[in-house]
């Protein structure tokens, strides 16, 4: 991993990761979005259409991750982080940056130790069916697992601490790390909480859930997730978020 420098806010009161593959078509709105005092870290995958450039140009911290997968380039930006609350975000104009503030408050306030952000369609074409169908299931999955009752949604969009989230030891490298995340941070005691975002169509070609054999993979990815044991043990509940 290696990261190029620009003139950013020192000390940023929260970091924002954005893995990215090709998404210079809309990484000027995206980064347009990012809170105002927030950072953007804009983890390049590969890219091959000058997003790494263009991110830097627009002032974010440019990581690069030569490791293909979307695990790969969250966990990157996560150890190129250093506020101590962190968000993930995709790069591809689907979410907005701007909501990230409510996802942020819970944990401020203390109220939630992991926050998600629902995705709400915003027209018929925002998520394809087969996705729609695919995320819901693995719900179901994570709720029978955890006990997480209110859980419908595993995206992309989330929010916690940085220390905390490193402490869970995730080590999926592809479309597994969110729900890697999500069912870790319940086996240690956390408060998981879900908040409507808006989910827009997304800009550009998608890697994944646009197409049935990108959902088929990660689908096959969470469900090896599924089927690891317990990380931790009760005794060892809560001790990450401390």
């Amino acid at each position: 991993m290696t990261d190029t420098h620009s003139p950013v806010a020192v000390g940023a009161p929260v970091d924002v990761v954005l893995p990215c593959l090709d998404e210079a078509a809309a990484l000027p709105w995206v980064l347009g979005r990012i809170p105002p005092g927030w950072r953007a870290i804009v983890v390049d995958n590969g890219s091959r259409d000058g997003s790494a450039a263009l991110a830097a140009a627009l002032g974010a911290r440019v990581v690069h991750e030569p490791l293909r997968g979307f695990g790969a380039a969250c966990h990157a930006g996560l150890c190129a982080a250093t506020a101590e609350v962190v968000c993930f975000c995709d790069c591809d104009a689907s979410l907005d940056p701007a909501q990230l503030p409510l996802l942020t408050a819970p944990l401020l306030n203390g109220s939630a130790d992991l926050v998600l952000g629902r995705r709400r369609p915003v027209t018929g074409n925002a998520w394809p069916l087969h996705a729609r169908l695919a995320n819901r299931e693995l719900a179901r999955r994570v709720r029978r697992r955890t006990g997480l009752v209110e859980l419908h949604d595993i995206g992309p969009m989330r929010a916690t601490r940085r220390t905390a989230l490193l402490g869970l030891g995730l080590t999926d490298r592809r479309s597994g790390y969110p729900l890697q995340m999500v069912v870790r941070a319940a086996e240690a005691g956390w408060r998981v909480r879900e908040i409507d975002v808006p989910y827009a169509p997304r800009v550009g070609r998608s890697k994944v859930t646009g197409t049935w054999r990108g959902t088929w993979r990660a689908v096959r990815d969470m469900g090896a997730v599924l089927a690891e044991a317990p990380a931790v043990t009760p005794a060892d509940a809560g001790k990450a978020r401390r």
